[in-house]
């Protein structure tokens, strides 16, 4: 996928709670849809192992496929693009760059480093960070305004709170899983 291309509105994300459900997942998923793949809670080997069979099923339905980590080993697992905090990020010709934030300042930070896209969250409650306070739908859209590329919104985030909070691009992990 060309890095400049024009991004997926449905974006799956990997996590160790969803991982026995990714295949059902990434088959329902619309053709064409996002897959963000992080696995953290693996060993080196296991998670490269993962990786390849979920990007296999990924690639079936034509979804894009980024990998959590930096740019030399989403090249060389042939990923179309890096997952991370923007300070991780560099613009690159040949992958996507999504950018994580929680706040101003990081809108400001993905802005600078130019990411493709930027995941802000928590939109709304959220079992990955249950103490986190969510933004809801007013401070979701005031910190989104600030972003110089699409955001995706991320926390919460399912098909009912999508509607919501009246926006194209989420992303989830237990909402889509």
């Amino acid at each position: 996928m060309p890095a400049r291309q024009s991004f997926p509105d449905l974006w799956l994300i990997s996590d160790a709670r969803n991982d026995a459900a990714l295949e059902a997942a990434l088959r329902r998923l619309p053709r064409g849809s996002g897959f963000i793949y992080r696995h953290y809670h693996l060993p080196p080997e296991e998670r490269i192992a993962r990786w390849f069979a979920l990007r296999r099923v990924a690639r079936a339905r034509d979804h894009v496929c980024i990998l959590a980590d930096d740019a030399m080993t989403a090249r060389e697992w042939g990923a179309d693009g890096l997952y991370g905090p923007a300070l991780a990020l560099y613009p690159t010709r040949d992958l996507l760059t999504l950018a994580t934030a929680h706040d101003l300042a990081e809108i400001g930070l993905a802005n600078r480093a130019r990411a493709d896209a930027v995941l802000l969250s928590p939109a709304f409650p959220t079992r990955s960070h249950p103490d986190a306070p969510a933004l809801g739908p007013a401070r979701f859209r005031l910190l989104a305004s600030h972003a110089q590329m699409p955001v995706i919104a991320l926390g919460g985030m399912n098909a009912s709170t999508a509607r919501r909070l009246d926006w194209r691009r989420w992303a989830a992990i237990d909402g889509l899983s």
